[in-house]
Order: C-alpha cells, then structure tokens, then sequence
C-alpha cells in the first residue's frame, strides 16, 4: 500500500453465516497465496443479528474446506463504526447494500462484490440458506471469481 497501511475490508450479507463469511475467507486465502496478506484487514458482519456468536454454517465450512479454503469466526452485525473502521464494505446483494446505505453508509466504500468481477453476467450473490449444498457450491464460484478481480484491483491501486 502506497500509505503502508493496510486496506481494511468487510464483506456484507443478510446474517453473516454463509455468503459473507466465504468471501472473506476466500479473499484472506487468495491474499495469502499471493504473499500479500499483511496488505489487508479482512472481516465480515450482517446486516440482521439474529446470528451473531455462531460460527458459519456447516455447508458453507463444507464447500470452503472442499477447495482448500480455511474458515473460522463467528457472526457479527454490522456497528455504524464500521463506516469509519472500513476502506470498503463489499455486499452480497443490493438489499444489504441499501440497508448500509440507509444506515449511513458512504457510497464511495459501500460496493457490491460481483461489481468488482468484469466476468460476472449477475450482480447479486444469492443467497444459499434455504437451498441445497449445490447452492453453496454456486455461490462459492461467483465469490472466488469477484475475490480474484478484487485482490488484482486493489494491487494495482
């Protein structure tokens, strides 16, 4: 980082069990590999509570594991620090978006996540929880895919 500070991120879903706590995972794994993880601050939070202390879900860990990706934490909400705390808060999906937009959120740090991927044909991971593991496995895709062009965007930056 030109400052030597590192860029600080949280990536955004509904309860912070699933799509969130992946890409997080996902990104710190991809940083690692490239030798470029002291670069960054990884985290992830929902915008709902109701999950918060538990660890992610079992088939999320399941997929994650299946591809090398290590795992761990417990679930948080999303504090109106944050927007203070965060270089950028990478969403899932556009209503967890508006939902830290109308918290206050600054537009310039609050981005969806598959905006980042120049491949993506969607703009919104969806959400895995009341589907199948095939789901997960979908989503763990679009996650890996939007982590990558991320990781090369802000390395160039």
């Amino acid at each position: 980082m030109a400052d030597g500070q590192p860029r600080k991120l949280c990536f955004v879903c509904m309860g912070n069990i699933c799509r969130s706590p992946l890409a997080a995972a996902v990104f710190r794994h991809k940083a690692a590999q490239r030798g470029v993880g002291n670069q960054f601050i990884i985290d992830s939070a929902g915008t709902g509570g109701w999950h918060a202390g538990e660890p992610p879900d079992p088939r999320v860990r399941r997929v994650a594991a299946a591809h090398g990706v290590p795992m761990s934490g417990v679930a948080r909400q999303v504090r109106n620090n944050d927007f203070n705390d965060f270089d950028l808060l990478l969403c899932m999906d556009e209503s967890n978006r508006d939902h830290l937009l109308e918290m206050g959120g600054p537009p310039n740090k609050v981005r969806l996540l598959l905006a980042c991927d120049p491949r993506s044909n969607c703009r919104e991971v969806p959400d895995p929880y009341y589907g199948g593991q095939e789901g997960f496995e979908t989503v763990y895709h679009l996650v890996d895919s939007a982590c990558a062009a991320l990781l090369e965007e802000l390395l160039k930056a």
